[in-house]
């Protein structure tokens, strides 16, 4: 179970600001990259735990397997499908915010080169 609770400390922020953020984010491209996204891990995480690369102390583990894959390993993906568009769109909110607050130069012709 120690495995769930790491899986929860990732999807819940992800969650809670996809949530909030959820009039920004473009739900279509989401559901695309998290398509993909999961497929690539479902491949991949069968093929390096096969290999033995990877090992998982089963005992930690909820029990619910797709092949070889523990299903918690699908939860980082799905945590940065929902969090990266999120951090992204807060980031662009607060790039934004700062350029407001910045005064706007003053365009004034150059000395010498006036209207001809």
């Amino acid at each position: 179970m120690a495995y769930l609770w790491l899986s929860l400390a990732f999807m819940v922020p992800a969650v809670l600001a996809a949530v909030l953020l959820r009039r920004e984010i473009h739900w279509g491209a989401v559901g695309l990259t998290t398509l993909v996204l999961l497929s690539l891990t479902a491949v991949f995480d069968n093929v390096i735990i096969g290999l033995d690369i990877v090992r998982y102390g089963h005992e930690q583990l909820m029990g619910l397997y797709l092949g070889l894959a523990p299903l918690e390993d699908f939860s980082y993906s799905l945590a940065a499908v929902l969090g990266l568009p999120a951090l992204w769109h807060l980031m662009r909110r607060r790039k934004l915010a700062r350029a407001a607050d910045r005064p706007v130069p003053s365009v004034q012709p150059r000395a010498g080169r006036g209207r001809r």
